[in-house]
C-alpha cells in the first residue's frame, strides 16, 4: 500500500519512545499512520490508539494498520476532546504531529493549496467553519487580528484591507484568488510564497489549532501516567512556544516568587523533565528526502515515574 505522506523526524520519534514500558501508544494526530505504523513495528509491547478528525485519513489508516488490528483502535475527533475520554490505560507514549499532512496540502479540493479552486482548509470536512466564511464574513478588525496573531504578518492591516476591498466586488471563492490578493500586498521574491503566512493564519483560525494544542497540554497536565513520554512536533513559532513554555512549567521544581529571599515551597513541584534542552530538528539526509521537514521541531517530555525518577 503506497503511503501519500512522509512522517517527519521518524527516527527521532522512535528513539524518544525507546524506553517506555508496556502500555498504550497514543498518536493524537494519526494522519496517514506514518509514525503509527513504524511505532507498531518497532515496539511490540505497545498497543495503539489513533486519533484524527479527518475521515479520509482515518479510512486510509484503518486499511494501512490492518496487520496490527488486534493492537490498534482508532477514534474520530480532536485530540483535545478525545484524549480525556479514553478508557485505555496506561498511556505510556503519546505523540502529536501538529503539521498539515502532505495529502491535505496536495489535494486541491481540500482548499489548502495556493492554486486550489476551492476555499476550505477544514481538517474535519463536517466542521461548520471553513476558510470561505473567515475570508468573506470576518470584519476587517477580525482579519487583522488573525493575520497579526496567527500569521505574524508584518503588513497585516494592509493585507486585511486588500481582502475587504476584493470581496466587496464579489465573494472570494478560491484559495487561488486569495493567494493572488496576497501578492498585491507582499511581493514575490522571498524564500516563502507571499500567501504562506496568511494561509497559516486562516488555517489556524478555521481549525482552532492553537486552542487544540492548549487543550492537549491541559489534559496531560491534569491526567498523565507515571513514566509517560510525550513527544510533540511543531512547525511554527506559535506552536513551539506553547509546548516549550508548558514543558518549562512542568520541569520547574520551585514555584516561589523570584523575589523571595529563600525557597519555602519545598522544591518538589516538577512533574517530570524534558528529554533534551533544545528541540530536535531534521537531519541533512531527511531534508533532502522531505523538504517539508525543514521547519519541524520535536520536543519530548517524560513524566515522573512512581519512584520519582
Amino acid at each position: 500500500m503506497q503511503t501519500p505522506h512522509i512522517p517527519v523526524l521518524l527516527n527521532e520519534v522512535l528513539e524518544s519512545f525507546s524506553a517506555v514500558p508496556e502500555g498504550y501508544f497514543a498518536d493524537c494526530t494519526l494522519g496517514y499512520a506514518g509514525h503509527s505504523s513504524e511505532m507498531l513495528k518497532a515496539y511490540s509491547h505497545l498497543k495503539h490508539i489513533g486519533i484524527d478528525r479527518d475521515d479520509e485519513a482515518l479510512a486510509f489508516s484503518k486499511e494501512r494498520l490492518a496487520p496490527f488490528s488486534e493492537r490498534s483502535t482508532l477514534y474520530k475527533g480532536t485530540f483535545a476532546t478525545v484524549l480525556p475520554t479514553l478508557v485505555e490505560a496506561p498511556v505510556t507514549a503519546l505523540l502529536a504531529d501538529f503539521g498539515v499532512s502532505s495529502l491535505q496540502l496536495d489535494k486541491k479540493e481540500r482548499g489548502f493549496s495556493f492554486t486550489s479552486e476551492t476555499l476550505d482548509m477544514r481538517m474535519d470536512a463536517s466542521a461548520p467553519l471553513s476558510a470561505y466564511e473567515v475570508v468573506n464574513d470576518y470584519s476587517q478588525a477580525q482579519l487583522e487580528y488573525i493575520f497579526d496573531t496567527y500569521g505574524e504578518v508584518r503588513s497585516y492591516r494592509k493585507l486585511a484591507g486588500a481582502v475587504i476591498q476584493a470581496r466587496a466586488k464579489e465573494p472570494i471563492r478560491s484559495a487561488k484568488a486569495l493567494s493572488e490578493i496576497a501578492k498585491t500586498v507582499i511581493p514575490p521574491g522571498g524564500k516563502i510564497h507571499p500567501a504562506t503566512l496568511m494561509f497559516q493564519a486562516i488555517r489556524i483560525e478555521v481549525n482552532n489549532e492553537l486552542g487544540e494544542i492548549e487543550g492537549l497540554l491541559d489534559a496531560l497536565e491534569a491526567t498523565h501516567y507515571a513514566g509517560e513520554v510525550v513527544s510533540l512536533i511543531t512547525f511554527h513559532s506559535l506552536e513551539d512556544r506553547l509546548v516549550k513554555n508548558r514543558f518549562k512549567k512542568w520541569s520547574t521544581a520551585c514555584i516561589c516568587d523570584p523575589q523571595a529571599m529563600r525557597c519555602t515551597c519545598g522544591k518538589n513541584h516538577a512533574i517530570g523533565k524534558a528529554l533534551s534542552k533544545k528541540p530536535l530538528t531534521a537531519s541533512k539526509e531527511e531534508l533532502k528526502i522531505n523538504p517539508r521537514s525543514r521547519s519541524a521541531k520535536l520536543r519530548s517530555f517524560r513524566f515522573k515515574s512512581d519512584s520519582g525518577a
